[in-house]
This record gives C-alpha cells, structure tokens and sequence, in this order.
C-alpha cells in the first residue's frame, strides 16, 4: 500500500531525516585514515541515542549495528567491525532512525584523506545522480520518471547503477511502498502524488551493475571489484516540487 502524508506528519518525519544528517555529519568528522568501521557504528549509536531516538538499522532482521559502512568496493549493507580506514578508501555511510514512531534515511560516501581522481569523479557523479533524481520527484511524474533520469546521467558519465537494490518509501516504517529503482523507462510506474515521502539512493559503480553478497549475508559488494558510492535523502513530494527531508539548512545537499 502506498501511503501519502499530511503536512503534520512529514514534519514528524522530517525530524527524523534531520536527526539522520546531523549524524552523518557527525560522522563526517571523524572519517580519517586508522578509524575503525566499529568506532563510527559507536559515535552514531551514542549521537542518535542522546539526541532522543533510536538507531533503525539495529536488530532490524537482524542486523547488529546502527550504520551501515561499506568501504571501496562494497556497495551497501557492510557491516561494522575492526576495519581501519586508510588513506584512498571511499566509505559510504547509511544511516536511519526512528523517533516519535517515524523514520528517517540517508546515506552519504566520504573520501578517505586524498584519493584518486576516478574515486573523487565517482563520488561527484553519484551525488548529481541523486539530485537529478530528486528532481523529477513531482506530483504528476511516475516513479519510472526518477529511476530514469538516475540512470540516463550515469551511463552517460561511463558508470553503471547497481539494479538489485533499489530505493523505497518510508514513513511509519523504514521500508514502505513504492519501490524506487535506480533505472528503467521514464513515464513508468506508480503515479507521484503530494504527500508521498521517498528514500531516492542512487548506488552507482565504476564498472559492471552486478553485485554479489558476501558470506556474512549483508554485505553486499561489486562483482568485479570497482569501486561503489552510495548517496541518499528523504524527500517528500510537495505541492511545489520536492522537499528534502535529510538535508540540514546550513549545508550543501
């Protein structure tokens, strides 16, 4: 079921998705060379606990961690543990949480120190994705109208959109409908209408689109090795265009 959103209730979600990019920002300052994946899994547990929330990632299926840090090569869902950063890596963080019975998610990549110029143009690709994306999140578009205009910009820059994971609604529930991929024909799929609250995230790599999940079942990595970047916000479909939820008002989106 697809569920639209009065103006109270977005704003209940909003808190939620700012709640989210204050702690990604968080985060944002401690991503340096020798930190360890598990260290950034306790800042944020501790940011979004003392900030009155819970972290959504935890338990949910299972999962035993807050955030969701996935190095280099791999695309979503890694786990934290004793990995330390080095110097060149590319970390893309997911982060959700619940207050007050709403969710909020997003997701940013950081550099690790200087890296490369092909890590540097993939996370600058997959940030425009994204916002090129939202865009199209508008009453009267199709989801389809999204998932296009993410693909088409990446293709055309030489990357490819990861097709096994795609993007969703959110509200009273981290995972709600519909479900929004990363690719396919414009004018398709469910109808855009006001109201309706999205979790666009482009997952884009430097080579093929095919992922494999690795033994621990979540973490979920590029098949043929290239690096992976990963950028999302919680946007709201408002009578004037979209709304981003999870971008803070002082900084760039």
């Amino acid at each position: 079921m697809v569920f639209t959103r009065n103006r109270e209730e977005i704003e209940k979600i909003r808190v939620s998705a700012q709640l989210v990019a204050m702690t990604l920002r968080e985060l944002g300052r401690h991503v340096r060379p020798g930190i360890t994946t598990a260290e950034l899994d306790r800042i944020a547990e501790s940011f979004i606990r003392d900030h009155g929330a819970r972290p959504a990632f935890k338990g949910y299926r299972g999962f035993p961690a807050s955030i969701c840090p996935s190095v280099n090569e791999e695309v979503v869902h890694g786990i934290p543990g004793p990995r330390e950063l080095r110097e060149g890596d590319i970390i893309g963080i997911d982060v959700g949480v619940e207050k007050n019975g709403w969710y909020g998610d997003a997701a940013l990549s950081f550099p690790v120190g200087e890296v490369s110029a092909e890590a540097r143009r993939l996370l600058d690709v997959t940030r425009e994705s994204l916002m090129r994306g939202i865009a199209q999140a508008r009453a009267g578009n199709r989801v389809g109208d999204i998932s296009n205009a993410v693909q088409s910009y990446v293709e055309a820059q030489g990357y490819s959109v990861v097709k096994a994971l795609v993007g969703h609604g959110i509200g009273r529930e981290m995972h709600e409908e519909p479900a929004v991929p990363n690719f396919g024909p414009a004018g398709r799929g469910p109808r855009l209408m006001t109201g309706l609250v999205l979790a666009i995230e482009p997952m884009v790599n430097t080579g093929g689109f095919e992922v494999v999940t690795r033994s621990d079942g979540w973490t979920v990595a590029t098949k043929d090795g290239g690096l992976s970047a990963h950028f999302e916000h919680t946007v709201a479909v408002g009578p004037d265009g979209p709304e981003i939820l999870s971008a803070l008002p002082d900084q760039e989106n």
